[in-house]
Order: C-alpha cells, then structure tokens, then sequence
C-alpha cells in the first residue's frame, strides 16, 4: 500500500508538565498506521481520550512523547490539510447556508488570499456540494430554517469545501434521531466513496461505526489506549439493510464485548 497516510509512533499526551512528571496521561502508547484513503472510527467509553487523539490526529495539541506522522510530514502544528465536524452544528446564524458552507475559504490560507477572484468558482463548488446532499434548494436559507440533521449536513459540506485530505468527525450525528443519523450515513458514505479522503470518526454508536468504517479502534478508559483493532470486511457498498444482518451484528456484539470488559476493568479498579 506505500506509506501509511497517518502514522503515530508511541504518542503520549500529558495536559501538562506537572502532570506528566507525576506520569498522569490522557493518552499512552499509541501506535498506529492508516492507509491513504481508509475510513477509520474510535469506539470506547466516556473520557477514554477519543477527542484527545482527535486533537493529536490534528496538531491542535503536540504529542508530550512520540512522533506523528500525516501526508508523509511530521505534525508539528494545525494541519490545513484537514476538516472537522463535530456533534453541534455551530452554523453562524446569520449567515445562510451557501455562506456557512463557504467560511472556510475566507479565513483558511491560500484561499483566503484568493476568495474574491475566485468567489464564483468557490459558489460553484459549495453548491455541488450541497447538492450532494440533498440541500442545493437550501441554499438560501438561514440555520433556523433548517432541521437539526440538515444543520448537520451543512456542516459537513463546510469541512469538506477546502477539499481536504482528512475529514475528523467527533460525534457527528449523536444528537439526532434514530432515522437522521441512518440517512446521514448514507450522505458520508456517499462522499466519501466518490472523493476517497482519509476519515478518522470518534463515535459511541458502535453500529454506525461498523457500518461506515474499514477499521475501528477500541480505546480504553483512561489514560486511553488502543486494546482491539477490527477490521471490517463487510463488502462495499453497504447499505442499510446490511445492518439487520448475522455478520453485521456478531462484529457490534464482538465490539460491545470489549468495552464492556473494558468497564469491568475500571469497576475493579475503582473498587480498589
């Protein structure tokens, strides 16, 4: 496959000095290597450290030990290369959804410099995007106007409108109702096979991580630290109805087994 497109080579993370010198980490020991292209997800309990990596993953937060590696470069600060979407919207409310959508190219260098001459074309490509997904007739509309897995779906037009090489989703769909986050899917699903971009999801929903992802991590509780790795071998393209099925089922219920153990662990620990 060539050289893995991340890589994290023993990364610790301390919050600060004071706390690595008395060896607290809010994350240990991560080795990983992920291949252009591959979708992977993060599964593990509450304050495991799943948005902690997400930060390494982006250089907002420096390793306190070990290197990481993406594109080939050392990461040594915040990647342009990257898009983030997280659980809540955060759609500015008075600008309408083809300007939310834009945002990124006023402020992210080198399209900053260039927005006004390119402004059609940059209209061009947010549109293609919102069509995309089902919202190019919302185009014109403010975020009040819109359901809360159409806000979402803006805001994933908007990390992807700089076209980046790795897409970060922290909880993406996890407010919304059962049937929203299944359609959401299918919208990632559907972008992500046609621009083939690196995508790292940090999710609770195991079901929504076997049926996206290549691999998933299971990460402990804290420090975080990866304990299994999966690989998913359902064929592609998936469809939802893949989820009812025997296979689809025993790899959730092989993930569940593991943070349950994990749960266990930390009872006892506690307990002592």
């Amino acid at each position: 496959m060539g050289q893995p497109f991340i890589r994290f080579n023993d990364v610790w993370l301390a919050y600060s000095p004071a706390l690595e010198a008395q060896g607290h980490y809010a994350v240990e020991g991560i080795h990983l290597e992920v291949d252009q292209g591959e979708f992977i997800a993060i599964v593990g309990p509450s304050g495991c450290g799943k948005s902690t990596f997400m930060k390494l993953a982006t250089g907002l937060k420096p390793p306190s030990r070990g290197r990481i590696e993406v594109d080939g470069t050392a990461v040594n600060g915040p990647l342009k290369i990257s898009g983030m979407a997280f659980q809540a919207p955060s759609l500015l409310p008075w600008r309408k959804t083809l300007q939310n959508v834009l945002l990124p190219l006023e402020i992210v260098e080198p399209h900053r410099s260039r927005y006004r001459s390119m402004r059609a074309e940059y209209e061009v490509r947010a549109l293609a995007l919102l069509d995309a997904v089902g919202l190019k007739a919302y185009a014109s509309k403010y975020p009040w106007q819109l359901s809360g897995g159409m806000q979402q779906r803006v805001s994933i037009c908007r990390a992807l409108i700089h076209q980046p090489k790795m897409l970060l989703l922290d909880e993406p769909f996890g407010a919304l109702d059962a049937f929203t986050r299944e359609d959401l899917w299918c919208v990632l699903r559907d972008l992500w096979s046609t621009q083939r971009f690196n995508v790292i999801l940090v999710t609770h929903d195991l079901r929504e991580s076997v049926f996206l992802a290549d691999t998933v991590y299971v990460m402990s509780a804290s420090p975080g630290r990866f304990v299994a790795r999966r690989s998913i071998d359902l064929p592609r393209p998936r469809d939802l109805e893949v989820t009812y099925t025997q296979e689809f089922s025993h790899i959730v219920h092989e993930l569940r087994n593991h943070i349950g153990a994990l749960r266990t662990q930390a009872d006892a620990t506690d307990a002592h």
